[in-house]
């Protein structure tokens, strides 16, 4: 560059210096300006470095682009973090409850009369117990039981004893059948008697009048001599008796008397 033709404020004279003991603004401070003045009017300046000037601007511009893309990485990431962690996390969704159907009030359909019943299964035989000749038994309500090989004993609360035989003939051995020999009052009846001609007794039942049925107690000697005696308590009301004599099937082989 080539210094201006006008040098200014060159050609203006440098003013005085003040004496000492003046105001401020004079005195030896105004005469160091003038000289300073002088001085930087005789410096001609240098060339501009406008390529240095360009590279520093462009290399700043760079800095600042490459500063402005890492924030926006920054910013794009901390967003999505934003999202996932502020985003509720739904349940599954559930199976409806299901509301149950009322029920139907329709009458069940009637049994087919064609159609075969299943079979009642019999009642489980009664446990016979093994007694030794002349051995008493409690039969319960006062009554004592026993048996020899001639029959039954047995005596009432009072102490009256009785006795039914079961080897003078009026019983017959050979077929299988059930006697039956009753006393007692209106509160109460005390039933037993022989069961003769099988030797695999499963039970003896007694039916009251109103249908109820009675397992009665079995007594047998030793060694299954093909009879032996059965007892029963039954209750008020219970009217008329009828006595029915199975075996271990379930097998019906005979009644007695009512």
């Amino acid at each position: 560059m080539t210094p201006d033709p006008d040098p200014g404020p060159a050609s203006d004279p440098v003013p005085a210096p003040s004496p000492p003991g003046s105001s401020p603004g004079g005195g030896d401070e105004d005469r160091v300006r003038g000289l300073l003045a002088r001085a930087a009017l005789g410096v001609a300046p240098g060339p501009v470095p406008l390529a240095a000037v360009r590279r520093a601007g462009l290399a700043r511009r760079r800095r600042r682009a490459a500063g402005l893309s890492a924030l926006s990485v920054l910013g794009a990431a901390a967003a999505v973090a934003a999202v996932v962690v502020l985003t509720p996390v739904r349940p599954a969704p559930s199976a409806p409850d299901r509301i149950a159907a009322p029920p139907s009030t329709s009458p069940p359909p009637a049994p087919s009369s064609s159609s075969p019943r299943p079979p009642v299964p019999p009642p489980d035989p009664a446990p016979v117990r093994v007694v030794a000749p002349g051995e008493r038994v409690d039969a319960g309500r006062g009554y004592t039981v026993w048996l020899t090989e001639q029959g039954k004993y047995w005596s009432d609360p009072d102490g009256l004893e009785n006795f039914r035989s079961a080897v003078d003939g009026n019983i017959d051995r050979s077929a299988a059948g059930v006697s039956r020999q009753s006393e007692g009052t209106a509160a109460g009846a005390f039933h037993s008697g022989l069961y003769y001609g099988t030797r695999t007794v499963g039970r003896v039942e007694l039916t009251d009048a109103r249908g109820r049925t009675i397992l009665a107690t079995l007594l047998e000697l030793p060694g299954r001599p093909g009879w032996g005696v059965w007892y029963a308590h039954t209750g008020a009301g219970a009217g008329e008796v009828s006595v029915e004599l199975y075996d271990r099937a379930g097998e019906r082989l005979g009644d007695g008397p009512v």
